[in-house]
């Protein structure tokens, strides 16, 4: 049996506020009722025609939202997201047509990385800025997969008072600094929860880890997440077994969609692969395809992140086909 599993980041999905509440421009909530209901349907139009069995997404504003998207989609759909959102309210989650079991939380730092920096005066961070999330599905009875999906820093900056711009050039290379450290720390939090999910066992165990890596695939934080070097797609060493290592690693899909010319956003006019699906070895043999679901995406420029568009994300979902 074939299976389609991706991820997309869904964009500021979030409700409306109560109706005569104030707005509040750090929090993430939709313009008005007709604007969320246009991009819900939006949303399910994309999704029903890629037909993933298995997504999980980014910047989603609660439960809520997730099962609005679900009940707009045909069949029966299962939800799950991160108790764990930013300042802003967004957080990851899961939609899929298995079941979902053991959902874990994931959001402290492991035992040894200390607390980090991440502006000039706030106390130092323990945890994920937004909190990954683990489940379990079955994709054919009495087989097991783990997915893990998260959502980590991007390389967004914010300057004091909520501004994106700034002629202070020691506070943009120290906020830039502050960004990395978060960024990093949170790659190094999410690969400890791959390997509690590999149990050092990656070639027998199923294993995929996905989401908005907010960098491209050999950005020294998205390697990360790959465990042991080498053997990733187009390095010489992908087609030597490497016993030692394997059980451990996993590996990037992405060198597959760029053979292909795909990209998931577009920032500032350029086309970028930010978006990332990585497996254990042994999905390696089951893995048939992947691509990138949307090639007309709105270009985003870093000096008005949250500028308007007449598409349903700024961002392609990216799918994976696998035989189950």
């Amino acid at each position: 049996m074939s299976a389609i599993i991706g991820t997309w980041n869904l964009e500021n999905f979030c409700r409306p506020l109560p109706p005569g509440s104030a707005p509040d421009p750090d929090k993430c909530a939709a313009k008005d009722q007709a604007t969320y209901d246009a991009k819900v349907t939006a949303l399910a139009e994309v999704i029903s025609g890629l037909g993933p069995d298995l997504l999980g997404v980014q910047e989603v504003g609660g439960q809520e939202p997730l099962d609005d998207l679900a009940a707009k989609l045909p069949g029966t759909w299962h939800t799950a997201v991160s108790d764990h959102p930013d300042p802003r309210g967004i957080r990851v989650g899961v939609i899929s047509r298995w079941p979902l079991t053991n959902v874990r939380q994931h959001v402290a730092f492991p035992t040894r990385l200390r607390a980090i920096q991440v502006d000039d005066d706030g106390e130092p961070v323990h945890e994920m800025g937004r909190g990954g999330l683990a489940v379990t599905v079955e994709p054919t009875p009495g087989h097991t997969l783990h997915v893990a999906v998260c959502h980590l820093k991007s390389k967004l900056l914010t300057f004091p008072g909520n501004q994106h711009s700034t002629h202070d050039e020691g506070l943009r290379a120290r906020v830039g600094a502050y960004a990395l450290f978060r960024r990093s720390a949170e790659a190094v939090t999410m690969r400890d929860l791959a390997d509690q999910l590999l149990q050092g066992d990656g070639t027998n165990r199923d294993v995929i880890l996905m989401g908005d890596l907010n960098d491209g695939w050999q950005a020294a934080t998205t390697q990360i997440l790959y465990g042991p070097p080498g053997s990733q797609m187009g390095s010489g060493g992908f087609d030597h077994p490497d016993p030692h290592n394997d059980p451990t690693r996993l590996w990037n899909l992405a060198p597959r969609i760029l053979e292909q010319g795909g990209f998931s956003r577009v920032f500032e006019g350029q086309h970028e692969l930010i978006d990332h699906i990585l497996i254990s070895h042994s999905l390696l043999a089951r893995f048939k395809e992947v691509s990138t679901g949307l090639d007309a995406l709105p270009s985003m420029a870093e000096a008005h992140p949250a500028a308007s568009h007449g598409k349903p994300s700024d961002h392609s979902p990216v799918l994976a086909k696998f035989d189950f």
